[in-house]
C-alpha cells in the first residue's frame, strides 16, 4: 500500500511540474530575449510568482494526500518584504519541503545553493537556472587550492545572487554541511558532532559579508527525523514518521558587516568560532531527542 502511495505521489509531483514548469520555461525564453535590466527584473519577479505557485500546489497535495507528521515551530516577526538567511542541517531531500511547509510565503522566494550537476535535471534544472539559483562545485579544500579559478567561479555565483538581493528581497537557504548526513560521512570527516557533519563556513561568510545590511535576520533551523535513515521516497510513501523542525531567529551581529573571510585570518577565525558554536548548540538540541 505504501509503495502505491509513493507511485501516486511521484505522479502528482510530475503533474505539478508540468503544470507550472512549462509556463516557467516559456518565461525563461522571454527573459533570455528581454532587453534592458529593468525589464529582465520584472520578468524575474513573474518567474518568482510562478515558482511560488508551483511550491504552493505541491504543499497542498502533500498536506492532504501524504498528511505528514510534522511538528514545526514558526518564528515570529517574519516578513516577505525583507531578506533572510536560513541555515539548516541536512538529512534528506524531504528537508526542502519541510522548510517550505514552515516558511512558504512567510519570507521571500527561496534561493538554494545547488550542486552543478542538478542543472541537468529535466525542466527543474532550467527553472532553477532561470530563477538565478547559484550552482556550485562540490570541492575539497585541496581541490580548491589546486583549481583556484573554479573556486572563484563559485564565489562569483554567490556574488551575482547577492547583487540581485539589493534589488528585491530574497531568502537564501543554506544546508551548511554541504551534503546529507550519514554515519559513513560523519566517520569519514571525523566530525566532532554526534548528529551532524562539519559545517562549511565559506558560503555563509560570503553572504553575510555582502548582504548583512540587507538581511532582517538569520533563521537557524534544526531538523530531526524519528526515522534514523530518512529518505525522500519514504516520505512520498507516507511512512517517514514524525519530523520535527525547531527554529529561532538570530540577529546579524555588527562584526559580520564588512568582514573579509577569504583574506583576513582573524575574521576567518571569528566566523569559524561563531558557526561551530551554532553547530554545537544544534547538536545538543538533537541529542535531546
Amino acid at each position: 500500500m505504501s509503495t502505491l502511495r509513493g507511485i501516486v505521489s511521484l505522479l502528482l509531483l510530475t503533474l505539478t511540474t508540468l503544470l507550472w514548469g512549462l509556463p516557467l520555461l516559456l518565461m525563461t525564453l522571454v527573459k533570455l530575449v528581454t532587453p534592458g535590466h529593468r525589464l529582465r527584473l520584472a520578468v524575474l519577479k513573474l518567474l518568482n510568482a510562478i515558482a511560488l505557485n508551483w511550491i504552493g500546489l505541491n504543499l497542498w497535495w502533500m498536506r492532504h494526500w501524504l498528511k505528514p507528521n510534522l511538528e514545526i515551530e514558526i518564528p515570529e516577526g517574519l516578513s516577505r518584504r525583507q531578506g533572510w538567511l536560513v541555515l539548516s542541517n541536512h538529512r534528506s531531500w524531504t528537508d526542502i519541503f519541510v522548510l517550505f511547509f514552515a516558511l512558504h510565503r512567510r519570507i521571500p522566494m527561496p534561493r538554494f545553493f545547488l550542486k552543478r550537476a542538478l542543472i541537468w535535471v529535466p525542466i527543474v534544472g532550467l527553472a532553477w537556472w532561470a530563477l538565478e539559483y547559484p550552482f556550485m562545485r562540490r570541492m575539497t579544500a585541496e581541490q580548491r587550492a589546486r583549481h583556484p579559478h573554479l573556486a572563484r567561479r563559485d564565489q562569483e555565483a554567490t556574488e551575482r545572487m547577492c547583487r540581485r538581493a539589493h534589488e528585491m528581497p530574497i531568502a537564501i537557504f543554506n544546508f551548511v554541511e554541504g551534503t546529507r548526513f550519514t554515519a559513513a560521512k560523519q566517520a569519514a570527516q571525523g566530525s566532532p558532532y554526534r548528529h551532524l557533519l562539519r559545517p562549511r563556513a565559506g558560503g555563509v561568510a560570503q553572504v553575510l559579508n555582502l548582504l548583512s545590511d540587507q538581511l532582517a535576520g538569520i533563521i537557524d533551523v534544526t531538523l530531526h527525523y524519528d526515522n534514523p535513515n530518512p529518505s525522500f521516497w519514504g516520505y512520498l510513501c507516507g511512512r517517514e514518521g514524525r519530523i520535527v523542525m525547531q527554529t529561532r531567529v538570530l540577529p546579524v551581529e555588527d562584526w559580520m558587516h564588512g568582514g573579509n573571510y577569504q583574506d583576513n585570518a582573524s575574521d576567518k577565525e571569528r566566523f569559524h568560532s561563531w558557526i561551530n558554536t551554532l553547530w554545537q548548540q544544534k547538536d545538543e538540541r538533537l541529542s535531546r531527542f
